[in-house]
């Protein structure tokens, strides 16, 4: 189910967590923790949590997933939750790490390594979830100038999907599309004429990760 653009919500959204999922090996960055990788003179973590406090739709509360170096992530000021166990399972680990922790109806999740995810990311998913009663909604961009495709990670999770994620993992899952086609999902568009194009480019290594930053 794909939504359309610009209709109107149904109702304003419920309070919602934002997870900064950080948590991964960085294996095509040679192994360093990407989160802490600087973009624009801050760690690409904070540069994120900052993109996050600037929504259209605010998040009522802000976290970051991570697995290693959690006292530099904590020093960012905002709660830091590591998988269990921190075993680098992948980013459905993060998913369930922050739907077990969550107090709100709803978990936004994004990765750190997507430094320009528009202002109204939150909002458009929020929205859209809420119109078609969907679990789950899920961005869909432009990549490389060609058609919209789904950005898994970019996700928005009703929290009584925690028990379906944990059996799933359980059972070897590890596969977001996997998981998330056994539920009632929405894709939301972000290829509107005045949206940026490039705005879910992410960067998987260093090289890639300083054109970016070169290239505003």
């Amino acid at each position: 189910m794909t939504a359309t653009p610009g209709a109107p919500p149904t109702a304003a959204p419920p309070p919602i967590t934002a997870l900064l999922l950080a948590g991964g090996r960085g294996s095509r960055m040679g192994g360093v923790d990407k989160g802490l990788q600087g973009f624009g003179g801050m760690p690409l973590a904070a540069h994120a949590l900052a993109r996050l406090r600037r929504q259209t739709l605010v998040p009522s509360q802000i976290a970051i997933n991570a697995n290693r170096n959690l006292d530099a992530y904590g020093a960012l000021g905002t709660p830091v939750w590591p998988d269990v166990p921190p075993d680098f399972a992948g980013p459905l680990a993060g998913f369930l790490t922050g739907l077990q922790h969550c107090e709100t109806p709803l978990l936004l999740t994004l990765p750190c390594d997507v430094p320009r995810f528009p202002l109204s990311l939150c909002g458009r998913l929020a929205h859209a979830l809420l119109a078609q009663e969907a679990e789950i909604a899920m961005v869909a961009a432009p990549e490389d100038d060609g058609p919209p495709r789904t950005q898994p990670v970019f996700c928005l999770l009703r929290r009584e999907l925690r028990d379906s994620l944990a059996r799933f993992m359980a059972a070897g899952g590890r596969k977001i599309d996997a998981w998330t086609g056994q539920h009632r999902q929405v894709i939301v568009p972000f290829d509107a004429a005045d949206d940026d194009p490039r705005a879910f480019a992410n960067a998987n290594t260093l090289a890639e990760l300083r054109r970016l930053e070169q290239h505003p």
